[in-house]
């Protein structure tokens, strides 16, 4: 299969109604990524990709994103083997964020060990001030047994 190639953009008639693919990567080259659970929906994660991070999902049919806080292109689950699996790689309509539907080997999508990256609640309304809540009660791996003592690849 060839790399896909992207289309200038041209006009916003184009971009919004057109059938070519045009995404719009921001200052640093990257566009936004919110992946969910192809089954349920559930959000699962967000994340960037740059173009080839794009150009190597839409090749591959698993998720490849940039991380920021590494520089360098990131193969969902290579290491740990929670791949991510491209079922459906949908584009908003100013093309300017990226929306995956895939399925989790192993089941989690998060670094910490929990299926979803979105494992907090944030109290709000009466409630504002509180702590943070789980949402989840238990991890689905273990992190250190994963990845040992590789350096954790958020920044704080």
């Amino acid at each position: 299969m060839s790399a896909p190639s992207f289309s200038t953009r041209q006009s916003v008639e184009q971009v919004e109604e057109g059938a070519e693919l045009a995404p719009k990567f921001d200052q640093h080259g990257l566009i936004p990524v919110v992946t969910t659970d192809f089954t349920s929906g559930e959000v699962l994660m967000h994340a960037y990709m740059n173009t080839e991070a794009l150009t190597q999902t839409i090749k591959l049919g698993e998720a490849v994103y940039w991380s920021r806080s590494r520089e360098c292109l990131w193969h969902k689950g290579k290491t740990s083997g929670l791949v991510q699996r491209v079922r459906e790689i949908r584009i908003d309509d100013d093309q300017d964020c990226v929306w995956l539907r895939v399925d989790v080997d192993g089941g989690a999508s998060c670094h910490v060990g929990y299926r979803s990256c979105f494992y907090r609640a944030i109290p709000f309304g009466e409630q504002a001030g509180q702590p943070l809540g789980f949402t989840e009660e238990e991890k689905v791996f273990d992190p250190q047994a994963v990845y040992g003592d590789a350096p954790n690849p958020t920044q704080l």
